[in-house]
């Protein structure tokens, strides 16, 4: 799943493209590069980020989206949205699947998905996107995502969304604070235990980073170090800003991945 926003304060300044047309081109060199579902954003959820009003996210997200549906007629998109307003009009515009990092927040968006039809990635997440980094430690980081996710697969079945819809997101970075993240990555294999497909969004996160100081156009390398492990844990998707060295990643860690089950 490669990302592109229509935003203009995403964290990686790569993957900013407000110009609709420009994102398109972006959406086809990135389906080139190997990307088999383009995820287009138009709010910014980094740590810090002020919310946006749906209005204003709806005007940088639905044009996008219609752009990359006519250059990419048979390609997966997903519409990272945490607004049931929005994702309905993305739905209309073309998008497939509903990435919403709240994990079903709004009361509106459960049924919207279950009415749809839709895909849908259900991300775990902590507290609000301006303070998500200053919340009181985890005990247990993994214990509470586990917790969590299972809650929010409760509350999809609840609203009548068929399980085959869903992907579980254990939300790396959202609400764990930098080290926090680690032994979620180490122990991502028993959320399979949920018995869902999960999404790993490891990509240039502020916890690869060697020093406070490295920025995430220096973190390539460990986020595919990061995506090794994610697959060999049985991650089934991985949400990615380069999708040309992480194809390459996976390759290999699928083929490790299958040598160890002979």
């Amino acid at each position: 799943m490669a990302i592109l926003n229509a935003t203009p304060d995403s964290f990686y300044a790569a993957s900013r493209t407000p110009d609709p047309n420009t994102l398109a081109a972006a959406a086809v060199r990135a389906a080139a590069a190997g990307a088999d579902i383009i995820d287009l954003g138009g709010e910014s959820t980094r740590p810090g980020a002020q919310p946006v009003a749906p209005e204003q996210e709806r005007q940088r997200l639905i044009p996008a989206i219609a752009a990359v549906r006519r250059a990419l007629p048979g390609m997966l998109i997903s519409a990272d949205t945490r607004h049931a307003t929005t994702a309905a009009q993305a739905l209309a515009a073309g998008a497939d699947i509903i990435n919403d990092v709240t994990g079903l927040d709004d009361p509106d968006m459960a049924a919207l998905i279950a009415r749809s039809g839709c895909g849908a990635v259900l991300m775990h997440h902590r507290g609000e996107f301006a303070t998500m980094q200053r919340l009181p430690p985890l005990a247990d980081p993994l214990g509470c995502v586990r917790q969590g996710l299972a809650a929010i697969a409760g509350r999809a079945g609840a609203a009548g969304i068929d399980a085959a819809q869903v992907v579980l997101d254990p939300g790396f970075g959202f609400g764990k604070n930098l080290d926090e993240n680690l032994p979620l990555l180490a122990g991502l294999d028993e959320l399979h235990a949920l018995g869902y497909p999960l999404l790993a969004g490891l990509s240039r996160k502020s916890f690869l980073r060697q020093s406070a100081a490295e920025a995430p156009e220096s973190r390539l390398e460990a986020s595919l170090a990061a995506a090794t492990a994610a697959v060999l844990a049985g991650v089934h998707l991985l949400r990615v800003h380069d999708p040309a060295p992480a194809r390459a990643t996976v390759a290999f860690a699928d083929r490790l991945l299958l040598a160890s089950l002979k």
